[in-house]
């Protein structure tokens, strides 16, 4: 194993500084040679991160022809933001308007946000200049459970679909619990009250009735993943209460199939952008996550696509600010992000040169950088004071990315 001064060497001889987003040129031009690029972060409410991710998302678009953006970010919401950007959503005044309206639901901040606005932008202009199919938005995550089943219920209606009257049972199953996933949870796992047999019904019924035979619709990849959202979310609900470890499965498990549904509704060459949090992104086979029995997108899709077919690009800061809440469901609030731990990737990194800099890991370096070394992760819910004592993953760099990108010092971004 190295020892931190060889590793801080290591990083001298193969870091590359930049100062703005436009000197990260060659690490897109690498990136941009896969099917699907995985753009991490280290928190979800960092600003560095989201200007960075949307200037590669940007070049990835503009300059190599990538078809859309997939974020882990709830389905319903995000499909508002994808008809916007394409123009079909005229009742929306503006970027900020569609996803005030959109992300109203606990925490908002990760996309109802001034940097997430100026790429929403950047989106609806792009588009204006396409023909065919234009530029998507997409949400990966699986929590819309009532939001899904309302979509699938309107989308029925509108086709007369003798599908609906299931659709109808499957909501009125579900009312109960008041739109409270843990209420249902409980239901579920301790008192054997679940709504399971009603969304395999209103999925059977669906299916019978031949509600998505065509792949051409958007409309119907819309329907094709509320489907898919409504059997994993409840799936999700009813295991969360008793098995962390089985729920994240299943929640990463959802993401990476609703990303290959998109992808077959752009084509069999379609090329992908994925935003998620680094430990969604990064192979969890690097990290301690594989000895618990945890998958993760990164893991699944370098699995299903092949290695050379993914490129995940990790992120990271040694200190500054950050949005975050001191627990689950109350207001958000600027944190400091403190210094780097003693041994950790973000000190090493600090201490091999104080700068942003980003790494690309090939056969020459990979190697070096594949010792087991800390790296933090803060998530939405975050306490500063105690983060050494759980916010570091141990991981092997090299493997759990394929480049990683480092923001000396940065900020909170800025909530609408």
């Amino acid at each position: 194993m190295l020892k931190t001064v060889q590793i801080v060497d290591e990083i001298k001889k193969y870091a590359v500084s930049f100062s703005s987003e436009s000197e990260l040129t060659p690490l897109v031009t690498e990136a941009s040679r896969v099917k699907y690029v995985l753009l991490g972060e280290a928190s979800h409410g960092t600003s560095e991160f989201y200007t960075i991710r949307a200037d590669i998302t940007k070049q990835l678009i503009k300059e190599h022809d990538f078809s859309f953006v997939a974020v882990e970010g709830d389905w319903p919401a995000c499909y508002e933001v994808n008809r916007y950007i394409k123009g079909m959503a005229p009742e929306y005044t503006s970027a900020e308007d569609v996803l005030k309206k959109s992300f109203n639901r606990w925490p908002g901040w990760m996309w109802a946000n001034e940097e997430i606005v100026k790429l929403v932008d950047w989106l609806y202009s792009y588009n204006q200049t396409q023909t065919g199919k234009k530029i998507g938005f997409y949400g990966l995550d699986v929590y819309s459970l009532w939001e899904s089943m309302e979509a699938i219920v309107d989308f029925l209606q509108k086709r007369n679909s003798p599908a609906l009257e299931k659709a109808l049972q499957a909501i009125e199953c579900f009312d109960p619990f008041e739109r409270k996933p843990e209420k249902y949870g409980i239901s579920a796992a301790f008192y054997g009250e679940d709504c399971i047999d009603e969304v395999l019904e209103l999925l059977h019924s669906i299916w019978r009735n031949k509600e998505m035979d065509s792949t051409d619709s958007e409309s119907e990849l819309n329907m094709k993943i509320n489907a898919l959202v409504t059997s994993n979310a409840e799936h999700y609900y009813h295991t969360m209460i008793t098995d962390d470890n089985e729920s994240w499965n299943i929640r990463d498990r959802h993401m990476a199939e609703a990303l290959d549904y998109i992808g077959q509704y752009y084509g069999t060459n379609a090329k992908g952008i994925v935003w998620e949090h680094n430990t969604h992104i990064g192979d969890a086979r690097a990290t301690d996550m594989a000895s618990e029995g945890l998958v993760n997108v990164g893991h699944l899709t370098r699995e299903k696509y092949g290695c050379e077919n993914i490129y995940a690009i990790g992120f990271g800061t040694y200190q500054g600010t950050v949005i975050a809440a001191t627990k689950w469901g109350v207001p958000h609030e600027i944190m400091p992000v403190p210094q780097g731990t003693d041994g950790s990737w973000e000190e090493v990194l600090h201490k091999a040169n104080a700068a942003n800099q980003y790494l690309m890991f090939t056969e020459e370096n990979r190697k070096v950088f594949r010792d087991v070394i800390g790296h933090r992760a803060i998530g939405v819910v975050y306490h500063p004071q105690y983060e050494h004592h759980g916010n570091y993953v141990p991981s092997r760099l090299s493997e759990r990315y394929d480049a990683f990108i480092h923001v000396e010092k940065s900020k909170a971004l800025s909530p609408l």
